[in-house]
């Protein structure tokens, strides 16, 4: 590889405060970057960009306000970030050395970067059995946001209850296997018929509901959960959060992983919750959390996830898309019930 490389990058070139990002607010750009020696800073690498990890959270970023959302915002001309898997070209870190395989959790959405060593979050083994797109998957952000929501804020017992939003997501996919991991009773609410059958024949699910297609929420819940709600890992808010408060237990736990049906609204235009005082008499405890707050358990994470997914009692699914320019109509897919499991982008092989 030269020393000067034609490295295509995703930048924000303009706010989207409401609706789905378009290629008015990301473009898609070409720049010249020097790979060679004495453009890298010691403690930096030079690497080449194989996977993207593509997220909802990404949405937040590009507001251009945290005015109800409360998540740091990129500035304009500012390249994207996200998680990635990369192989390093040039080293200055002797930790790494070049061919290395690694995830680096600020990842330019770029074909080529100089990082920080600081930014990668470990090395990846190849001879373990598990594929590099899991590594953003059920080993990434996803997978970890829904070991935090299960195994720390939600903590179920042996034959709760157990009821999952964006079951067939990222998310929620690894989040309905893990309760199972627990032997709880779980139901996911997916948004087409064949999502519900997914769930249940390859995550285990015990069973689920298509909410295209339930028009009564309040009916759904009463119907699948006649013995209420234990654990509800929420990731997509609004009306379904509402009707969930309707069917809790005493001391159920309701961890806010993520509220996709309310990403694309400004603040004031999104579903409100009428009925908190649920909460109240039932003694439920509702808590927001971000996978920053707890990166000191993400050792213990790694652990129990790599053996599952050896183990075979983790099922990981990934629509992976092929080439950079697929990154933003990836990231739309998003918010739109065609998407299925984890959304990776394959920028190189």
């Amino acid at each position: 590889m030269g020393d000067l490389v034609e490295n295509r990058e995703w930048y924000v070139a303009a706010y989207c405060p409401e609706g789905v990002p378009t290629s008015d607010h990301l473009k898609l750009r070409t720049v010249s970057l020097s790979l060679a020696s004495d453009s890298i800073p010691d403690n930096h690498l030079a690497v080449e960009t194989l996977l993207l990890s593509v997220d909802p959270f990404l949405r937040g970023t590009i507001t251009g306000t945290v005015e109800g959302l409360f998540i740091s915002q990129f500035q304009l001309d500012q390249v994207l970030t996200t998680f990635a898997v990369v192989r390093v070209i040039r080293s200055k870190d002797s930790k790494y050395s070049v061919g290395d395989l690694l995830l680096n959790g600020y990842g330019l959405v770029a074909e080529y970067s100089i990082v920080p060593s600081s930014h990668i979050i470990r090395k990846i083994d190849t001879s373990n059995g598990i594929s590099l797109s899991d590594y953003l998957g059920s080993l990434g952000v996803p997978g970890f946001a829904a070991w935090l929501g299960i195994e720390v804020l939600g903590d179920p017992k042996p034959g709760s209850n157990v009821f999952i939003s964006a079951a067939s997501g990222a998310v929620g996919m690894n989040a309905g296997q893990l309760a199972k991991i627990r032997g709880c009773r779980v139901i996911g609410s997916t948004g087409s018929d064949d999502k519900v059958n997914l769930i249940k024949e390859q995550f285990g699910y015990d069973d689920g509901f298509n909410y295209n297609t339930e028009s009564d929420f309040d009916a759904a819940l009463s119907k699948y959960f006649p013995d209420g709600i234990d654990v509800y890992l929420d990731n997509v808010g609004g009306k379904m959060l509402e009707a969930v408060l309707n069917h809790v237990n005493m001391n159920a736990r309701i961890p806010l992983c993520g509220m996709i049906s309310q990403y694309n609204k400004v603040w004031t235009e999104r579903d409100g919750v009428r009925n908190l005082l649920n909460m109240v008499g039932k003694e439920v405890r509702m808590e927001g959390f971000m996978i920053k707050s707890y990166l000191h358990r993400f050792g213990d994470f790694v652990k129990d996830m790599e053996g599952y997914l050896q183990e075979g009692k983790i099922k990981p699914k990934s629509k992976i898309n092929i080439g950079i320019e697929s990154f933003l109509e990836s990231l739309n897919s998003i918010f739109s019930s065609s998407n299925i499991g984890k959304v990776v982008v394959q920028v190189k092989t």
